[in-house]
């Protein structure tokens, strides 16, 4: 395809409620979107970073500069493009893979539309429907939790997901047990909230039967998740760790999981993530989709991902009302049993309702080669 234009739009868009996890509380997401328009159709993306370089270093003015001033200067010197040339041209920027993920996805999108292929038949996926589960925000109150995870289980989510930290672990997973059995399928994850020196106190969620505990050491500490793997029985899966088919190889050889979260905007796009998924398939490790608060665009690919055939954990992909009271896509529903419908449509398979898009955007920038 040639690539005539490429326009990086700056949307805020309200969030249902506060999200509070160990390292941040969001009450809004400030998403830039990537469009690319080529001489065959557009395509759109959705970049995953955070307002502020807390999940990671990358944040979303930084993800808009690198892509405006370095990423589409090298895009737009190639005289046709495909998403499998995206990640060999914009090689030479080191990291920055939020950034890269969001516009070899944009591309991508474009091509497949093009070619009238959803994204689900591309990346190999097998499944009509995804398992969904849903993240819970730390509370102040044990009361105010039980509620919400309440009002969650009601809704059908599969998987409950409750996000821990120092001093808000042991006690609210207890209570969660207590209130509703151990039928559940219940997690944590810590964002890295932990470190080696608390593994005898993370052991002692063991006897909740839980289904994993998500990424409790700090990112490049593999090493230490792997001695915390044999002390804690509950099975752990690194996060912020995974931010390739590389790392997720070398955690693997190192022990220091046994699930594997795959974020595509993490580790660099779709491509990557079936890269990763292939990787942890034949090593017989087990994966789920995570999420980053996406809107209905950024949310309608990971459905389309998380329908590989590895992915047999409930994923953070949950319907469009958790978090936003109007999405910027037609609504991703779930149903009353808690699974999500694999868009069928070409591409992502969605596209933003114009109306919604102009009163939430912020800003925008156009660039042409």
């Amino acid at each position: 395809m040639n690539i005539e234009a490429v326009e990086l739009r700056r949307v805020a868009i309200p969030l249902v409620s506060p999200f509070r996890t160990s390292f941040s509380t969001q009450t809004r997401r400030d998403v830039l979107l990537v469009r690319v328009l080529t001489d065959q159709a557009e395509g759109w993306a959705e970049c995953v970073a955070l307002a502020d370089p807390v999940y990671s270093s990358e944040y979303t003015d930084a993800a808009h500069r690198v892509i405006a001033d370095h990423l589409l200067p090298r895009l737009f010197a190639a005289t046709r493009v495909n998403a499998d040339l995206v990640a060999p041209l914009l090689k030479p920027v080191r990291g920055h893979r939020m950034a890269k993920a969001a516009v070899e996805t944009a591309v991508l999108d474009a091509q497949l539309k093009a070619s009238g292929v959803s994204l689900s038949n591309h990346l190999g996926a097998t499944a009509t429907h995804v398992d969904s589960g849903v993240s819970v925000s730390i509370y102040d109150e044990i009361p105010a939790l039980l509620d919400a995870v309440e009002s969650y289980l009601l809704a059908g989510y599969r998987r409950i997901k409750l996000k821990i930290e120092p001093g808000w672990d042991v006690e609210p997973v207890a209570a969660v047990r207590e209130r509703f059995g151990s039928q559940i399928c219940l997690q944590v994850d810590a964002n890295s909230a932990y470190t080696r020196s608390d593994a005898r106190h993370l052991a002692t969620l063991d006897e909740f039967g839980l289904l994993m505990i998500e990424q409790p050491l700090d990112e490049e500490d593999v090493a230490g998740h792997a001695e915390l793997a044999r002390i804690v029985r509950t099975p752990i899966c690194l996060d912020e760790s995974i931010v390739s088919a590389q790392a997720a190889y070398e955690a693997i050889r190192a022990d220091a999981c046994a699930i594997i979260n795959i974020k595509p905007g993490r580790v660099g796009g779709y491509l990557e993530a079936r890269r990763v998924h292939d990787l942890c398939a034949a090593a017989g490790i087990p994966v789920w989709a995570g999420g980053m608060l996406e809107t209905g665009i950024g949310r309608s690919a990971n459905v389309a991902l998380a329908g590989l055939p590895n992915f047999t954990l409930p994923s953070d992909i949950s319907a469009s009302d958790r978090y936003f009271r109007q999405d910027l896509t037609e609504p991703i529903t779930m149903t009353a049993d808690g699974r999500i419908e694999i868009p069928k449509g070409p591409g992502i398979g969605v596209a933003p309702l114009p109306d919604v898009l102009k009163e939430l955007t912020i800003s925008t920038e156009v660039l042409k080669p």
